[in-house]
């Protein structure tokens, strides 16, 4: 398997950031790491081993990114407003300067879909939601899409249009429906084991049916628990599965 690495100083986040990079043909799969990991996450946890095939095959190329997640929510010493600011510098990282450095790298502007085990799938349904000109689909596991969970009863208008459940009930902008609508597939999944919360994914999947936005909600069994044997299981099966 093709494999690089990459970074650079991010002008949006004042600091240097890495990017991994898996294959060399097919849609771009942006992976969001989980929690306070960092851009090896699915390599270390045998993930990229798991999806070897797909990557082999030209079906995907993987770009894996840092998270900064112990810089804002994670971060119980910092300011709240401070931890709302850094999401906001996150989001414009991804935006402005990874989905630049995907369509460089791929010599075009190909298909990007994101996805995320945890609080990785968290970033990549809202990064999806919010900028679907951008990106083309999402596979969301095991994720809770109410960023009020994270931030500790802190609510500003950041926080609002961070977070699915609120902003996606009030959203009537139809060009950007009509993007969400005409994906290349949104999966929103969970397990039902320990640790899991899949009354978060069915609360999401309700707000997508009410806006007629076409996705596949996916609960797995009881035996499925909140860790990467289950996700190692979700991301080849959906793999499997994409139309692209």
């Amino acid at each position: 398997m093709h494999r690089e690495i990459h970074s650079w100083y991010s002008p949006n986040l004042y600091k240097n950031m890495e990017i991994a990079v898996y294959g060399h043909y097919g849609f771009a799969l942006l992976m969001f790491p989980t929690a306070g990991a960092d851009f090896l996450e699915y390599e270390r946890f045998q993930m990229i081993d798991a999806i070897a095939p797909f990557i082999n095959e030209g079906k995907c190329k993987v770009f894996s990114i840092n998270s900064i997640n112990n810089e804002s929510w994670l971060n119980k010493q910092m300011y709240p407003p401070h931890k709302s600011i850094r999401h906001g510098q996150y989001n414009q990282y991804v935006v402005e300067e990874v989905v630049n450095f995907i369509f460089n790298h791929c010599h075009g502007q190909v298909p990007i879909i994101t996805t995320g085990a945890s609080l990785g799938a968290y970033h990549a349904a809202n990064m999806f939601f919010r900028r679907p000109d951008l990106f083309r689909g999402t596979i969301a596991m095991s994720g809770v899409y109410d960023l009020k969970r994270y931030t500790d009863g802190y609510y500003d208008q950041h926080v609002y249009f961070n977070s699915p459940v609120d902003y996606l009930p009030n959203l009537t902008d139809e060009n950007l429906l009509n993007r969400m609508r005409n994906n290349l597939g949104i999966v929103i999944a969970s397990g039902q084991g320990e640790y899991e919360d899949p009354g978060a994914s069915i609360h999401l999947s309700n707000i997508l049916n009410s806006k007629g936005i076409k996705h596949w909600l996916d609960l797995w069994g009881h035996d499925m628990r909140h860790d990467w044997p289950t996700w190692r299981e979700m991301l080849p099966y959906f793999l499997s599965n994409w139309k692209i």
